[in-house]
């Protein structure tokens, strides 16, 4: 199998365990994800997270707030160096967070390190969702007013 090939199964693993997450349960991304301290996220709804501890704090902080998530990659570009991979394309999909449901449409670059025989993630970056950081706003106003 190409490197190339190798990648885009590693990326479909991916986007199988961001559903997963869009359905309340993080937990798979673990086994997808380099575990290091330099991995970084830029998800749809702000924020930087540098290392592993706080990308994975990151997606389970949405998935307790997440159901009936889909999230599938299109018009997908792979491009491979050596030991690091690039992929771009555009997220799809939809997910309900606190009960309002979100239309997905972000671009994305995902990054890519040969760990071993394996490829592991060590990067992803959206676009910014104006959608979902009103639904995180609502709700930090809602906790607000029950104080």
């Amino acid at each position: 199998m190409s490197a190339e090939d190798e990648v885009r199964t590693v990326s479909l693993r991916f986007y199988a365990a961001l559903t997963r997450m869009a359905n309340g349960d993080a937990k798979p991304l673990a086994a997808i994800w380099s575990h290091g301290a330099m991995v970084t996220a830029l998800h749809p709804i702000g924020g930087r997270q540098v290392g592993w501890d706080a990308v994975f704090a990151s997606f389970e902080q949405v998935a307790r707030l997440a159901s009936g998530g889909k999230v599938e990659l299109h018009q997908q570009c792979i491009h491979v160096a050596g030991e690091l991979a690039c992929e771009t394309g555009v997220e799809q999909g939809q997910i309900t967070l606190a009960d309002q449901q979100v239309a997905i449409e972000h671009r994305v670059t995902n990054l890519y390190r040969r760990a071993g025989d394996s490829w592991k993630m060590i990067h992803h970056h959206t676009d910014i969702s104006p959608a979902m950081l009103a639904v995180l706003e609502r709700l930090a106003r809602a906790g607000d007013t029950q104080r």
